[in-house]
């Protein structure tokens, strides 16, 4: 499967808006190269994430293949380690849907380094096909709590210093739309985890 035509625009759009909020943060934005937090924990990704992943890995074997052959040995370790408690189909890598899966979840490969992740270097290796999490990651995003109310979250080392107004005044918008539109005209709506991805 291609990644759909639509991804371009959902990109361009996430990472416009990314750079609009870390403007309006200045310096209370504190993501750098080399900062690395964001980069340990397993998340779920989904089918476009991973359809993207899998497309940056292909152009990455045929333009550095020896960059890609690192991640893809990251990505075996990481699964041989951490496999074992996978809470869904280790074989095809989807997650679990089931509530003992999501709970499982919660506590799984939270110490991990992505796979991704060149621990030299502290960049990624993929990023230009990141997935979105990593897209929106750092400036204070909006979301639901679990009693309904909405909340911004952001990086617990951006802000620090920051009052209420400032961090809200640096939100980021996230098109949430599109991506649901995306997801729905691929027809799946299965997770994952970047390793797997990375591997597929």
């Amino acid at each position: 499967m291609r990644v759909p035509y639509g991804d371009s625009e959902l990109i361009q759009i996430v990472d416009a808006n990314f750079a609009d909020a870390a403007r309006r943060a200045g310096p209370h934005l504190a993501c750098r190269v080399g900062c690395t937090q964001c980069c340990h924990g397993a998340f779920a990704i989904n089918a476009l994430d991973a359809l993207r992943l899998r497309s940056g890995m292909r152009t990455l074997r045929a333009a550095d293949p020896e960059t890609a052959k690192a991640i893809q040995e990251r990505a075996h370790a990481w699964i041989a380690e951490n496999g074992a408690n996978f809470p869904g189909d280790p074989a095809t890598g989807l997650l679990g849907c089931s509530e003992e899966d999501r709970a499982r979840f919660d506590d799984f490969a939270n110490e991990a380094a992505c796979p991704a992740l060149d621990p030299a270097t502290g960049r990624c290796g993929v990023y230009a096909w990141r997935p979105m999490t990593c897209r929106v990651f750092g400036p204070p995003i909006r979301s639901s709590n679990e009693d309904g109310s909405e909340g911004l979250g952001h990086c617990e080392l951006c802000f620090t210093a920051a009052t209420q107004e400032e961090i809200a005044g640096s939100e980021m918008a996230v098109p949430h739309e599109l991506e649901a539109e995306l997801l729905q005209q691929m027809g799946d709506q299965s997770a994952t985890v970047v390793a797997f991805a990375l591997l597929r």
